[in-house]
């Protein structure tokens, strides 16, 4: 999977930019606060149709232009395809398929991405949303069936919170709970199912890459976590269990306003060395934790899809020592993965250019 080009009209602090990729490394240098990180962010967009970094499309059009595009060609298996996502203020947003128009559920898939960011580093010792949505972010590009389900299980859940407000403010009875209960258990048991197939996976590859960043001294364990469960390696059919749960906790649920029990509230546990590595595990383990955990991603990708998706690293490279860093590139060159990189500083490159090369200034981009 490669991305070949990339069209921006008003998107961010680029009236027009166009760009050409190589097939391999792509480096882009600049100071901070230029435009590296819109270019990044304008690919996973396109790939995923949202950003990772604001929830707001108006943010994403140029200042006082009321209208921008992006637009991204792509080879999946060498068959050419194209995406394209126009904006207008207020109005909803419109996405181009190959030319046709599509919704964002059937967006997911399309193209795959994998993105590092410093916030990644953040991952491991921060809250279990973030790795929630590391682990069904990647499960959703490999299986659209479980984005939909995904969406589904949010709206049954958005449902019954409405429902034991109503409740709690006596506007309705709770016996109206059972329908939404076993809609929820039903759905639920479908999402963990996935994970914990997809967690098995992780757990093979991520160990593997830990071993090979830490000179074989560090095991990487990662375990799936069924909030309020007692054996978190159940295999039978969840869904009574689920349903049990959600009627011991009706009364608790109705005075909060909020499902307590279900996937929305799962974690992902990670040991290294069998100690809980966001308790107890040092900067420099979690970072190769971290690390590890997106080399495992373009692997775990790999093996769903059959190609590597394109991978992003958003200025990151300051943020991992020389020899992660050696790591990191040795991988990528190995198994010759697209990959769009943003720095600030070329040295932390290996002095013999490795890619293509590019300098961004104020919205500018040149190559070379």
């Amino acid at each position: 999977m490669k991305v070949s080009t990339l069209n921006l009209v008003n998107y961010r602090n680029y009236a027009e930019l166009f760009l050409e990729f190589a097939p391999g490394i792509n480096i882009f240098l600049g100071m901070n606060a230029q435009g590296k990180t819109n270019i990044i962010e304008a690919v996973y967009y396109a790939a995923l149709g949202r950003s990772h970094r604001t929830n707001t499309e108006s943010e994403l059009i140029y200042w006082k232009k009321t209208a921008g595009s992006i637009r991204m060609d792509f080879t999946r298996f060498d068959v050419a395809n194209s995406l394209e996502f126009q904006f207008k203020l207020e109005k909803r947003r419109r996405i181009l398929y190959n030319g046709s128009n599509i919704r964002t559920k059937e967006l997911v898939g399309a193209m795959n991405v994998v993105l590092f960011s410093p916030e990644d580093l953040f991952l491991i010792k921060g809250s279990p949303v973030g790795r929630r949505r590391f682990l069904d972010i990647e499960i959703s590009q490999a299986s659209p069936a479980y984005y939909h389900e995904l969406v589904k299980y949010t709206h049954i859940v958005t449902q019954r919170n409405t429902l034991l407000k109503r409740i709690r403010e006596h506007k309705a009875k709770s016996s109206m709970l059972e329908i939404w209960d076993t809609q929820l258990a039903e759905s639920a048991a479908h999402i963990v199912k996935k994970r914990l197939e997809a967690v098995k996976k992780f757990n093979m590859l991520a160990n593997l890459m830990q071993r090979r960043i830490s000179a074989n001294m560090e095991n990487l364990s990662i375990y799936y976590y069924i909030h309020g469960a007692e054996d978190n390696n159940m295999t039978d059919d969840v869904v009574p269990w689920y349903n049990k749960k959600l009627r011991e906790s009706a009364e608790i649920d109705i005075l909060r306003g909020s499902t307590g029990i279900g996937p929305h509230r799962d974690d992902l546990i990670l040991e290294v060395n069998g100690i809980n590595l966001r308790s107890f595990g040092s900067q420099g383990q979690q970072r190769t934790g971290v690390l590890a955990l997106k080399l495992a991603e373009l692997e775990f990708l790999r093996s769903e899809t059959g190609e590597y998706p394109v991978l992003l690293l958003d200025d990151v490279m300051s943020e991992l020592d020389r020899s992660r860093r050696e790591q990191l590139l040795f991988f990528i060159q190995r198994e010759n993965i697209q990959t769009l990189i943003t720095a600030t500083d070329e040295s932390y490159f290996p002095a013999e250019h490795i890619g293509r090369y590019y300098h961004v200034d104020g919205g500018k981009v040149t190559m070379g």
